[in-house]
C-alpha cells in the first residue's frame, strides 16, 4: 500500500492530553468506518491512529490523539504535525471494519480514546434507516475525559434506537450514572448478548477481560469485533 501526503488542516485540544487532528489527504483515501491509518514517522516507523470520521467519499481524515506526559509515541507523532504542516499515512488498514451487510442490535465498547474507533462506526451506523437498537457505552478515567459527551447527547436525542452510556470510573460525588469497568455495565444492563454484534477499542487487558465474559453472556465469537483480537 502507497503512503499518502496529507495536509494538517487544525490541531485542536478536546483534553489537557487529547487532541482533534484533522487531515486532507492530497489524493484519493479509502476506509471503512472502523479502521485506522499509520502516520509514516520514518522509514521502519509507522504508527497506527483509529480513524474518527466516518468515510464520505471527502479526502478527510479524522484522528483523536493521547498525548500525555511521558507517552513519546504519539507526542513524536503531534511535533512533527506541528512542525511540517503535512504527514504521510498508509490506509485504511484493520480487520475489525463495520459490518454493514447483517445489520444485528450493536453494541460499541469504547475505553478513553478508543472512543475514535467506536465514533466512526457510530457516525456509519446511524446513517442506515432502521430500529435495531445502537448502543455506545464509553468509559473514562473521569467525566472531564468524555471530550464529546455534548455530542452524544445530542445524537442520542436525534436517533430514538441510540443509547449513550458513560462510564466513569473515578466519579465525583455529583456524579449519578454508571461508575466502575466500563464493560461490567454491559453485562449488567443486557441479561443475554447472544443478538447482539460488540466493537470493542481500549486497552488490550479491558479487551480480554471483556471477550470472556461476552462469551459467558453469551456473545458469539464471530459477532465481537476489535483490532485488539489480532494480538490477544
Amino acid at each position: 500500500m502507497s503512503s499518502i501526503c496529507c495536509k494538517v488542516e487544525s490541531i485542536e485540544p478536546l483534553t489537557d492530553i487529547v487532541s482533534r487532528v484533522k487531515l486532507a489527504a492530497l489524493s484519493p483515501i479509502s476506509f471503512k468506518a472502523g479502521q485506522y491509518v499509520k502516520v509514516i514517522m520514518g522509514e521502519n516507523d509507522s504508527r497506527p491512529f483509529s480513524i474518527a470520521n466516518a468515510p464520505d467519499g471527502s479526502n478527510q481524515i479524522e484522528l483523536h490523539i493521547g498525548a500525555g506526559a511521558g507517552n513519546d509515541y504519539a507526542g513524536q507523532v503531534l511535533e512533527k504535525m506541528n512542525t511540517h504542516g503535512e504527514i504521510d499515512i498508509e490506509g485504511g488498514h484493520g480487520e475489525a471494519f463495520f459490518r454493514d451487510t447483517d445489520i444485528k442490535p450493536t453494541i460499541l465498547l469504547a475505553g478513553g480514546t478508543g472512543f475514535s474507533y467506536t465514533y466512526s462506526i457510530l457516525q456509519q451506523r446511524l446513517k442506515i434507516a432502521d430500529d435495531q437498537p445502537v448502543f455506545l457505552y464509553w468509559g473514562t478515567q473521569k467525566l472531564a475525559d468524555m471530550y464529546e459527551y455534548e455530542v452524544l447527547i445530542e445524537l442520542e436525542k436525534e436517533h430514538k434506537h441510540f443509547r449513550f452510556i458513560p462510564v466513569v470510573d473515578a466519579p465525583d460525588e455529583q456524579w449519578q450514572g454508571k461508575s466502575g469497568w466500563v464493560h461490567q455495565a454491559i453485562l449488567t444492563d443486557i441479561v443475554s448478548l447472544e443478538p447482539y454484534q460488540v466493537y470493542v477499542a481500549g486497552r488490550f487487558e479491558m479487551a480480554g477481560v471483556a471477550r470472556d465474559d461476552f462469551q459467558k453472556q453469551g456473545l458469539l465469537l464471530e459477532n465481537l469485533y476489535g483490532d485488539a483480537y489480532q494480538f490477544i
